[in-house]
């Protein structure tokens, strides 16, 4: 029998985020004999999606505010895409992909259907009412679309399983692998650089990601290690509900609290010229920061969440707080601040770790192997 050639289409709100958390996925399918197509809203990184060889599907499916009519037209516009297209597998990301993705392949009732979870977001992290309220609605959504032998979902840490199990999602379709992965020959250990401790937080700029924890602890460290420079490396994410505007951000320039240096394409620069990592964050599924932070050899203070605690064990790869509390954090930086002992010790453990559980050849690997599981019967001979 000749080989059959699959079509797998990933499914995505943002171009910037296929990029970022998906392109090594991509390639390795492409080269496995996919035909990869990538249905996303097309910014500044859909040109590159193109130049990888993958066929682009614009579309927007924004983040944030839930609109029951824009909802239900991309909806509509999925459901006629998959018809359409036809694909083998369907692999959604995040949480609106997943949720919509789902229902519209299996209205189309051809594809397989692959979910991936990186974390559960603002819905399970938000103390607002609004959260409080959609909450059950997601886990009910969660029982129903995650069933059946064509469906698999991804998780990347425990307490993201336990949470899909307790509500009814049957064990045998959760996966667990470890985030995106990070490539440890790009993100290398270098020497701290000289001059004042400088400690990096490389996220979006959300509330839930504990920025203005970290603000309140600048605050605070500007009294204890005065030299001591807090940097915020990241954009606003204005469909993200807890997105930090850029006019709070530019107070806190004013006030002399912080550094924020927005979007910043050379990552290990970053590192290169930082000695601590940071991420106060509420939740994660694993954070791709941490893990980056991590191979470049930096200590790490994070807080101690779902995620950011599979890639930080307190006191050997770096040091864990409590959520949400900037003395802590503030304690915890100034500690790593006045021991470059410490910081070599945790930043060596930390680089460890991410070759032996992390790196972004294991997590292609396994994310193959899931659409092996998941082919028709007969059309494994398109793999390499």
């Amino acid at each position: 029998m000749g080989q059959v050639k699959l079509k797998l289409i990933f499914c995505v709100t943002e171009d910037w985020y296929f990029c970022s958390h998906r392109l090594p996925i991509a390639r390795a399918a492409r080269d496995a004999g996919f035909d990869v197509v990538v249905i996303t809203r097309a910014g500044d990184d859909g040109d590159r999606i193109r130049k990888e060889g993958f066929r682009l599907i614009p579309m927007d499916l924004r983040r944030g505010r839930f609109q029951p009519l824009r909802e239900l037209a991309a909806l509509v516009r999925l459901v006629k895409i998959f018809r359409a297209e036809r694909p083998a597998i369907v692999h959604n990301v995040a949480m609106k992909p997943v949720l919509l993705g789902s229902v519209a392949a299996r209205a189309a009732g051809n594809a397989r259907i692959l979910n991936a979870l990186g974390g559960l977001g603002w819905v399970f992290t938000s103390t607002s009412p609004r959260a409080w309220m959609l909450r059950p609605l997601v886990k009910s959504a969660f029982r129903f679309l995650f069933r059946g032998e064509r469906v698999r979902v991804i998780v990347q840490n425990p307490v993201d399983r336990a949470v899909l199990e307790s509500v009814g999602v049957p064990a045998g379709r959760i996966v667990s692998i470890a985030g995106s992965g990070v490539d440890p020959g790009r993100f290398r250990p270098s020497p701290e650089p000289p001059g004042g401790i400088v400690a990096a937080m490389v996220s979006r700029m959300l509330r839930d990601k504990g920025v203005g924890e970290l603000v309140e602890a600048a605050r605070l460290l500007r009294v204890t290690c005065p030299a001591l420079r807090v940097q915020l490396v990241g954009p606003p994410d204005p469909g993200n509900p807890s997105s930090i505007g850029e006019t709070v951000l530019g107070s806190w320039i004013r006030e002399g609290i912080v550094d924020w240096r927005g979007a910043v394409e050379d990552i290990p620069a970053v590192w290169a010229n930082a000695h601590i990592a940071v991420l106060p964050s509420y939740r994660e599924g694993l954070p791709l920061s941490l893990l980056e932070a991590a191979a470049c050899g930096r200590a790490i203070v994070a807080a101690d969440v779902p995620g950011s605690r599979e890639v930080v064990v307190h006191e050997k790869t770096g040091l864990l707080v409590p959520p949400r509390d900037a003395r802590a954090l503030a304690d915890a930086i100034a500690r790593l601040a006045g021991d470059p002992a410490l910081r070599t010790r945790l930043g060596g453990a930390a680089r460890q770790r991410v070759l032996e559980r992390f790196t972004v050849d294991k997590v292609v690997e396994q994310t193959l192997s899931v659409y092996r599981e998941l082919c028709p019967p007969g059309a494994t001979a398109s793999y390499k």
